[in-house]
Order: structure tokens, then sequence, then C-alpha cells
């Protein structure tokens, strides 16, 4: 319940940028020093150079640039600059067509190659996921339809075992894709084992509509939790207010609190007001006044004041599981995840171009920016599994065949090596200004996007 200004929105976001634009270009710069070309300039960032430094034998720039959305790597080539005879051989245009395909490669597997070694430490280390429990189903729901009931734990979709809720919903949205009907295996408490169909045809894949589960009717159980405080944000109004770690409110205003969600609620309405807070301290009665901070939440003032909920014991075990492999398994299970992430990610471009999913999925940076601050406030893990799929979203976004982006250079160089010859340099001008026209396209679209969200929200 603590608050979140402009800062814990932009900072991980920069971090996340600037890792990843770093791991692309230096795929680049790697293979082409692997390969004998002279590395000219590495950047990160365009337009005019903010801090410079060279190194090496080359003395190549590393350069910290004014605009930070993306980089680049820049070499020697004689279509750039005239290049002195001593060194035709370390040019980038002298280099024979496989050695251009491993140097521009490079740059996206780096990408996909990081997505890979994150996921591999979080599962080596042990990720604390929710657990696919489910809730109460929604009324006349597809859900309470096939029978579902409050307390079942999914343990498969079609054979395929899953152990938390964002399994889940992954495997639900692949399956909604190809609207498919889906058997689904539950457990009871009372140890009873259930298969129930649910037909995806009805469901969407779209940013703008419910979440997959919500649409099907399915809840995430959320046991009810008594408003005990856990740990206090120093210098939070809770803090302030002279709360601490233990008590158990019971009452807000004249509003009788019964459990956390009670709590919650009750500031979340009541930003910058002030609230008088009762709490049972030690089995003695403890009133205070406290004045939630007024925070924004996807456009929306509510109120925070600093305090988490305390463990309850046998709670935690019931809403949450460790997930944690042994170093080969969780390198496989790092491996499976960026092929599955990346093959979905490619499935939903193809069809948004077909019509079959709607193009207000395309995010822009504003909304990378919000998720990467929620992700970073709900901890190291999550803000990790972020970083990963942005990183395999880079990956398969430069791997796409349009000019200016790594895959049309690739396309260029599978021309050549069909046709025995390179491409044009009309063809290649042609190219570039169709891209550019087309990623100007994607960028207006995203930001267009960006703002309708935050409009609506």
């Amino acid at each position: 319940m603590s608050g979140m200004g402009p800062l814990d929105y932009i900072l991980p976001f920069l971090l996340a940028l600037g890792i990843l634009i770093v791991v692309h270009e230096f795929g680049h710069y790697s293979v082409a020093r692997l390969c004998g070309v002279k590395v000219l300039r590495f950047s990160v960032g365009f337009g005019k150079p903010l801090l410079l430094r060279r190194f090496g034998a080359d003395q190549t720039e590393w350069v910290l640039s004014a605009f930070p959305l993306g980089g680049y790597v820049k070499m020697l080539d004689e279509r750039e600059a005239p290049v002195a005879s001593h060194e035709l051989h370390r040019a980038f245009n002298r280099q024979t067509v496989w050695r251009r395909i491993a140097i521009v490669a490079a740059g996206p597997l780096a990408n996909l190659i990081l997505a890979v070694a994150l996921y591999w430490g979080l599962y080596a280390g042990g990720v604390e996921e929710l657990r696919p429990r489910l809730g109460p189903s929604v009324t006349a729901s597809l859900a309470q339809q096939a029978g579902f009931a409050d307390g079942d734990l999914v343990r498969s979709v079609d054979g395929r075992a899953v152990e938390t809720w964002q399994e889940f919903r992954w495997v639900l949205i692949n399956e909604a894709l190809d609207k498919r009907v889906v058997v689904i295996e539950t457990i009871n408490d009372a140890r009873e084992i259930a298969f129930r169909k649910l037909d995806l045809s009805a469901a969407t894949v779209d940013q703008d509509k419910q979440d997959i589960a919500a649409q099907l009717g399915l809840t995430l159980q959320r046991p009810k939790l008594p408003a005990v405080l856990g740990s206090l944000s120093p210098g939070g109004a809770a803090e302030a207010a002279g709360l601490r770690t233990g008590d158990r409110v019971v009452r807000v205003g004249e509003l009788r609190v019964d459990d956390w969600t009670a709590l919650v609620t009750a500031v979340r309405d009541a930003p910058g007001q002030s609230l008088e807070i009762e709490v049972n301290r030690g089995g003695a009665p403890f009133v205070t006044r406290v004045v939630p901070a007024s925070v924004d939440e996807n456009g929306r003032t509510i109120g925070r004041i600093g305090v988490g909920v305390a463990d309850q014991e046998g709670r935690r075990e019931q809403m949450f599981v460790t997930v944690r492999y042994d170093l080969l398994d969780a390198l496989g299970k790092g491996v499976e995840q960026t092929w599955d992430t990346a093959a979905l990610s490619l499935s939903v471009m193809g069809r948004m171009i077909v019509g079959e999913v709607s193009v207000k999925n395309l995010s822009g940076p504003v909304t990378i920016a919000d998720f990467a601050g929620q992700s970073a406030r709900m901890g190291f893990s999550h803000y990790i599994k972020f970083l990963a799929l942005i990183s395999i979203s880079l990956g398969v976004l430069n791997l796409l065949p349009v000019p200016v982006l790594d895959g049309g250079h690739l396309l260029y160089y599978v021309i050549e090596i069909i046709k025995g010859g390179p491409v044009s340099e009309r063809v290649m001008e042609i190219g570039q200004q169709i891209g550019m026209a087309l990623l100007a396209a994607l960028m207006a679209f995203a930001f267009y996007n960006d703002i309708n969200r935050l409009v609506a929200s």
C-alpha cells in the first residue's frame, strides 16, 4: 500500500532499456570483432553524443547519446566512407555473406540468450508464484457451466502440467488463439480429481478487454485475510501515525473492518483524508488518526498508508508455490520459456496482420514504462521476468524481414545467396524508405494505443 511517483516508473524503464540495448549491440560488436571487422563506434542511443570515450587498439568510440530509444554499432564500411587500402579486409562490406549474416543476427540472438539466462537464474534460485487455485466462478459464465468450484486447484490443461496461475493463463492464451476446446484437470481439498471442458472459441486476446481468465468466468482464489499489519514503509503514513507491525485493525472511521480487503478499500477511497483507525494491540485498543497519501494509479487518485499484510501461518503456503529446478533443468526451462514466448509473439503479430487479433494489443513506451514500474514495485523476480519478456520481444521484432531492422538486412543476404550477387543500392534505398515508413506508422499507432489506455483508465 505504498505510493509510487513518476521516477518509480521512469527509472526501471530506463534501466531495462539500457540493459537491452547494450546486450543487443554487444551481440553485433562481439561477433564483428570475432570476424575481424573493425568497429568504429558503439553507441547507446541516437543523436548528439553526451559522453564519448575511446578504448582498444582500434580506438573504438564508446558513446552515450541524447535520444535513448535504441543504439547502434558502426563498422568500417566502404559504402559509408572511403577505407584505406590496408584496412579493406576489415571492412564489413568486404566480408563473406555468411559472416555478414552472423554479425547482423548476433544482436537479436543476444537478446534471446539474455532472456534464457534471466529465466535460468530465476528458476535455479527459486521464484515464488501464485498457485492456480480457483475462486468462485462468475455467475452464468462458461466456467460455472463447466462445473469449476471454489478451491479447485488446476493441475493440467490438455495434459500439460501447470504449477502457477501465470502459467495457467499463458496456456489459456495460446489455446484461445486457436479457438480450441481444452480439458482442464483440477483437484479439490477432498483430493477429488475432475476433468472439465472449456470452449475457448469466444475468448479474445486483447489488452483493451478482460483478462482471458475473466472472460471465461475463472477467478483466482483470494482467501479472506485478517486485517493484521505486516511490514510498514519507513516514513509512511502508517508509521507516522504510530501504527505497528502486528496491530489488528478493527475500525476505520465508522466502518467495522473484518478483513484485509475491507481495510484496503477504506484506505484507497480516502486519499488525503484524515481517518480515525482503531486497532487491537496485544488485547488492548489503540486509536490514532492517519492521512493516506494520494497516489495516481492508472489515472485514478487513490489512498495508501504504507503497510503490507502480515503473513498468516498456512495461508501463504495455500496461495503460493516456489518454483525451483536444479541447474540443468532450470536451463531447459529457461530455453522452453523463451521459445514459447517468442513463438507466441510471432503468432500474435501474424494474427494482427490477418485481422484475427486486434492491433490494439500494440504497446508503446508509455505502456512499457508502466509495466516496468509495476513489475519493479512487485519485487525483483517480477522485474527480471519483465526484462526477459521485453528482451524476447526486442529480439523477435528485430528478426522481422522489414528493411532498417536486422531482419531486413538478413532478407537482403538471403536474396544475395539465391541470386549469386548483392542486392542493388537502389533496391536497398527503396527498402529503407519503406521500412522507415512502416516503423514510423507502427510507433505512431503504439503511441495512439498508449494515449487511449491513459484516457480510458
